[in-house]
């Protein structure tokens, strides 16, 4: 047995046990770095109590038992600690996003709908133009069906539940800008009368025409180029509008870079 000297307050130690003090509320064990050292019966001034020292007193072994002192502070502490974690993690997550959109969310635009979600219809084609019937500034619309049990705003506004026949949105597609020059026939007249010229008067290039009927098409090179560059459509109408292609046909789209794009470096693994 260990006997702590210098402190009335202090119940000798047993081997094995743990100090222990006693005041007006009871046995209250000692812990922490101070757990060996015994209380010492002073007191100190209470704050806000006057630095002359005539202020309220109260025991440091009062303060001691007014501190908790059982094993459950520090778990308690830490729980409560990481509840709160769980909380705000799970607030502002995936999960706090679903209950946030199950809780009152505006219903989302049929327009931003994902692929899967609706199908569009094709597009009603001009026989004589090979393009849309509404191809207006290059642009055309289509009607598009939101899939069944779907809810969204259509294009009106109005939210509805949609059943698979009811028209969702107009999706933009687009379109060329023909002028009635037909791509076959550009290519016959290249092919057969290109030593004449009639492919170039036909294009709307009268000057490289007359040009080349006075030169048997430039001795029949400026034909064989001239076929080259009409077949592969990078010769087209003087007017700047397309050829009349098939619509399913064969078409070549031009890329090019401008302010809008830009070359991307090509990456290999």
């Amino acid at each position: 047995m260990h006997i702590l000297k210098g402190s009335p307050n202090v119940i000798p130690r047993a081997h094995g046990q743990k100090n222990t003090r006693r005041d007006g509320t009871g046995l209250y064990p000692m812990r922490g770095p101070f757990k060996n050292l015994a209380l010492l019966p002073f007191s100190l001034p209470l704050l806000g109590g006057g630095g002359s020292g005539s202020g309220e007193k109260v025991s440091v072994s009062k303060m001691a038992a007014a501190w908790p002192s059982g094993p459950s502070a520090p778990e308690a502490v830490t729980a409560r600690l990481v509840g709160v974690l769980w909380f705000v993690s799970v607030t502002t997550g995936p999960w706090g996003a679903v209950a946030t959109s199950a809780g009152g969310e505006e219903s989302l635009k049929c327009e931003d709908l994902k692929v899967g979600q609706y199908i569009c219809k094709d597009p009603k084609i001009n026989d004589a133009t090979q393009e849309p019937v509404n191809c207006t500034n290059y642009t055309a619309h289509v009607s598009c069906f939101p899939a069944p049990n779907i809810t969204c705003k259509d294009s009106s506004g109005n939210e509805t539940h949609f059943t698979g026949n009811e028209v969702g949105f107009f999706k933009p597609i687009s379109c060329r800008n023909v002028n009635g020059y037909s791509y076959k026939v550009a290519v016959a007249l290249s092919l057969f009368l290109g030593w004449l010229g009639a492919d170039r008067f036909y294009l709307g290039y009268p000057a490289l025409g007359l040009l080349k009927f006075c030169t048997v098409g430039f001795c029949g090179i400026g034909s064989l180029i001239d076929f080259i560059l009409i077949s592969m459509q990078i010769v087209g109408p003087s007017d700047g509008s397309s050829y009349i292609i098939d619509y399913y046909g064969t078409r070549l789209t031009r890329l090019s870079i401008t302010n809008e794009t830009f070359r991307k470096t090509q990456l290999y693994p």
